[in-house]
């Protein structure tokens, strides 16, 4: 994908979710429940915990009970607005994923719930999982999820519509980018990653794959035409002699 495109998809982003910001926080109000397993089986007492895009603050709920020192960022100055009067007792602020304002080996946990897949280009995931890695202690554990959008049939017709595109020409996406109407937004950006492609990813950057695997959003709260939402999580560690 071209630099100055994928550079417009990021501002096209930061402005989409500045606008939806009071609707999505009441949409995620609360934490996925179905992903309280990976805070409760990875967080040790003391630990450091950075959340990246922690948009309104909601997967703070997992944390504040337990003896961490927790930091919230997101690039959507709205929602972290939200997050301070939602948490006021936790830290949030405004920051950039491919930028982040904190020194070397400092984290002991970086979570990244639902993030790496609004973030265009490979180039500039790749930057986001380095400054993940700078930020993380030794040993530390990258724990993220993304959407599985090759599970509904809407979201695998638009990976083949602009894959076509690609194909003619007619797309400045990369494969298996869409761009879909989601929350009010519209011609939301979205990357839609298989598995193989992540652990591909998590590797190229330096980080040793602990743990892969799928869990499901929604399964007992939809209605029953309607399938639960698919997400992929990876728990990775930091290599002991990584940079």
């Amino acid at each position: 994908m071209d630099r100055k495109y994928a550079e417009y998809l990021i501002q096209k982003t930061q402005e989409d979710y500045n606008q939806i910001a009071d609707d999505f926080s009441r949409y995620r109000e609360k934490p996925w429940e179905e992903a309280r397993f990976l805070f409760d089986n990875y967080i040790k007492s003391g630990d450091k915990v950075l959340d990246l895009g922690c948009g309104s603050g909601q997967y703070f709920e997992f944390l504040k009970d337990k003896n961490v020192e927790y930091v919230g960022v997101d690039f959507s100055e709205e929602l972290i607005k939200i997050a301070r009067k939602k948490y006021p007792e936790a830290k949030f602020q405004t920051a950039d994923a491919l930028n982040l304002p904190f020194s070397d080996d400092y984290f002991d946990k970086v979570y990244a719930i639902a993030l790496l897949h609004n973030i265009p280009s490979k180039e500039f995931r790749i930057k986001a999982l380095k400054e993940v890695k700078r930020v993380l202690k030794k040993r530390g554990l990258l724990i993220f999820t993304v959407w599985n959008l090759w599970q509904k049939r809407k979201t695998r017709n638009l990976i083949y519509k602009f894959t076509l595109l690609k194909i003619l020409g007619k797309s400045k996406l990369d494969f298996k980018d869409i761009l879909m109407n989601w929350q009010n937004i519209n011609n939301c950006y979205l990357h839609c990653f298989t598995k193989n492609e992540l652990i591909k990813l998590v590797k190229e950057v330096g980080f040793n794959i602990i743990k892969i695997g799928k869990f499901l959003v929604g399964r007992t709260t939809q209605i029953r035409s309607k399938l639960p939402n698919s997400n992929f999580y990876i728990i990775a560690e930091k290599y002991e002699n990584g940079n």
